[in-house]
């Protein structure tokens, strides 16, 4: 049984990832990708940083990236609590290359957090929430920008 649920813990991300994806296909999303991953920039010693887009779908004219948190309960908190500022940026900044690469600057998108609590053994999916606009870019520039005034 351990072996088991070592199992489960570990395909626990993949698992909701497939979950979210049938959802948003059912709730009429037209999906793009999945676990997109594209080099963001470079650290100090010069290595390149890969960042990850979980899904990208359309609603409707409206391309969205989307990251998928799985839990197996909410007891603790929320799974949404986990996409923090760090994350955000990072996600924004693999969005952002995305749309370089594919020549896509002129259509509107957002981000989106689909939530996934799977209980049980099963890992059967229990609860499933797509919080749309989740963040905007503009709510992660540096605060002492936008307040920095010159003479």
């Amino acid at each position: 049984m351990k072996a088991s649920l070592k199992n489960t813990k570990l395909t626990l991300g993949q698992l909701g990832e497939k979950y979210a994806a049938a959802y948003l296909e059912q709730a009429g999303f037209r999906l793009v990708a999945a676990n997109f991953t594209v080099p963001v920039g470079r650290n100090r010693q010069h290595a390149v940083i890969n960042a990850e887009l979980d899904l990208i779908a359309y609603d409707g004219p409206i391309l969205c990236f989307v990251e998928v948190k799985t839990r197996s309960s909410d007891w603790f908190a929320k799974p949404e609590v986990n996409v923090d500022k760090r994350k955000r940026r990072q996600i924004a900044r693999a969005a952002r290359e995305y749309r370089r690469m594919f020549g896509i600057h002129d259509e509107a998108y957002r981000y989106d957090v689909v939530t996934v609590i799977l209980e049980g053994t099963s890992a059967s999916c229990s609860q499933i929430e797509v919080l749309k606009h989740f963040w905007r870019e503009e709510d992660l520039r540096k605060r002492y920008w936008s307040e920095r005034h010159y003479d």
